[in-house]
């Protein structure tokens, strides 16, 4: 009796954590941080008749061209320029990580010589929509740079949910995927989960609460955060293995 054929095993490899192309993109991710340089800059040179508050003032506020009444509010940002150039840099560095940063990377969080099987569709299709949602993230957070919110147009808006929205699913996905292969998987995740949580609690609001500036930055803050977290994760465990593979050429 003939025995059944035997299938073929999954495909599996070992994604290249030592690439100049994941050595970018992560340094590229973990160049968010400097909107938080920029927004502290900024509004040291708030110029309206009240001090600008965290609390109380929208993030948008402080990329506002002109100085006047919008929206009820009496905006006036001199360094709204720096604001707006923070914005789209932070985009940028976003969407360069979507797209220099392997699924397959992702799937390992970096981890040098960690196989991946694509046969095994969850971790590969959550590292997928990572991907996704960090550059859908990015571009609308570009799309907040290039159109400020006080020359009329809607994008500003579009592209502001487009970062809180897939910017909060991007990391929420990332700290499910990355749980158990790396300790600050668990801080990637709650980052995902305040965001999520603040988004939530926006949208039912309306954004009508005592202190909407805070609202605003629970919202955004801990995407920022968890994107940096992930690109601090992915380019430590990159360059280490850079100085490996160049120290066992060197011997060699």
């Amino acid at each position: 009796m003939s025995s059944a054929p035997m299938s073929a095993p999954a495909a599996v490899f070992i994604p290249d954590t030592a690439s100049t192309r994941h050595y970018i993109g992560a340094w590229s991710v973990l160049s968010v941080l400097q909107y938080f340089v920029a927004e502290t800059a900024v509004i040291g040179g708030w110029a309206g008749p009240q001090p600008y508050d965290r609390r109380t003032g929208f993030i948008s506020d402080l990329g506002a061209v002109n100085c006047g009444i919008f929206d009820g509010r009496n905006v006036c940002s001199p360094l709204h320029w720096l604001m707006n150039a923070s914005f789209i840099v932070q985009g940028l560095g976003m969407l360069l990580g979507a797209l220099l940063l392997t699924s397959g990377l992702l799937c390992v969080a970096a981890r040098a010589g960690a196989r991946v099987q694509p046969g095994h569709r969850k971790p590969w299709l959550a590292a997928v929509w990572v991907r996704i949602l960090a550059g859908t993230a990015g571009a609308g957070t570009m799309i907040v740079g290039l159109v400020p919110e006080d020359i009329g147009s809607g994008w500003h808006y579009t592209g502001a949910l487009m970062y809180f929205i897939a910017g909060a699913l991007a990391v929420l996905v990332l700290g499910a995927l990355w749980l158990r292969q790396t300790p600050l998987g668990w801080f990637v995740l709650v980052c995902g989960l305040a965001s999520s949580a603040a988004l939530v609690t926006g949208g039912l609001t309306g954004m009508n609460v005592p202190e909407p500036g805070t609202l605003e930055r629970l919202m955004g803050y801990p995407v920022t955060v968890g994107v940096a977290t992930a690109g601090l994760i992915i380019a430590q465990r990159v360059s280490q293995h850079r100085k490996e593979v160049r120290a066992a050429a060197a011997r060699a």
